[in-house]
């Protein structure tokens, strides 16, 4: 299938996303009920089975040895290919208006050390049509390396430690401008790149602090309309399709949306296929331009 491609801005397009302009009457004006995104959050919580998930990592790590494929790097992965076969989780609402990313993100924060003192990263990577697991691994472990060696803060992250540093009224006054740009989609590049307020889906990794995932709300600065959390891998019993009951290895996910880019069905349907690739691993082979061909029910 055809991977997302950058297409020329018309006018009303921001320089983010392309305006949807054929959109049903009730979603156009949804966005004027409902302006916030925080007021328009749908949440759903979802068991994963990954047992066989668990042995394609286990062996991928037994071929390749020099780097290790994690749960978080499957699900970075299969929420990508989602995003590419359903476009209109891709979407975000803006100043009124609805608006269809060309390119795919997602953002999470790195933990420079495993302490409470510890500084936070933004992250935010970017899919490519060839990308598959290996590569989605190497990115990740590449960029987290990369910013647990760095002895200080760079991009975003040194640009919140300056404006951290303003007395507050000067804070006040700045942070009231960008929301106003924000709103129209003329934040510059510099504090929107490599935020994670501008991805596609933010995920969080709490399974890595052994804690269960959780409700984790949106918000109203930047474009994210998507909000997941994985949870901790755990033991559970689940009825097969045979009928017969195993013991499998499963995961929580959390996922928070705004209801205004798609309906219900959508993002259930949405949701199916990113449970389906990880029943289904070898999936995670495919470059993303390459069609996962499940079998929409």
């Amino acid at each position: 299938m055809a991977f997302l491609e950058k297409k020329p801005r018309k006018w009303g397009d921001r320089r983010d996303g392309l305006w949807v302009r054929d959109l049903p009457g009730l979603n156009a004006v949804i966005a004027f009920l409902w302006p916030r995104r925080t007021e328009c959050e749908a949440y759903l919580q979802q068991t994963i089975d990954v047992t066989e998930l668990l042995r394609f990592i286990e062996k991928k790590n037994a071929e390749h040895p020099e780097y290790k494929t994690t749960l978080f790097h499957c699900v970075v992965t299969a929420i990508f290919r989602m995003l590419n076969e359903r476009p209109k989780m891709n979407r975000f609402v803006q100043g009124g208006r609805t608006y269809e990313r060309d390119e795919i993100t997602a953002g999470f924060v790195a933990k420079r050390k495993f302490t409470d003192h510890s500084e936070e990263s933004l992250m935010l990577l970017t899919a490519q049509a060839e990308d598959t697991i290996d590569t989605v691994s190497k990115k990740i472990i590449g960029d987290v390396k990369e910013a647990r060696e760095r002895k200080e803060t760079a991009g975003i992250d040194n640009i919140l430690d300056i404006l951290g540093a303003f007395p507050m009224p000067f804070l006040w006054a700045f942070i009231r401008f960008i929301r106003t740009l924000d709103y129209w989609g003329k934040v510059p590049r510099a504090l929107t790149d490599g935020d994670m307020n501008y991805a596609s889906v933010s995920i969080t990794n709490l399974g890595s602090i052994k804690c269960p995932s959780v409700y984790h709300h949106l918000g109203n600065y930047g474009t994210t309309s998507v909000f997941v959390s994985i949870g901790t891998i755990h033991k559970e019993q689940l009825v097969m399709e045979d009928g017969s009951l195993q013991i499998r290895d499963v995961v929580d996910l959390g996922v928070t949306v705004d209801e205004r880019i798609a309906d219900g069905f959508y993002f259930a349907r949405s949701w199916k296929l990113v449970k389906h690739i990880c029943a289904h691993p070898e999936l995670l082979d495919k470059p993303l331009c390459e069609e996962s061909g499940y079998e929409y029910q």
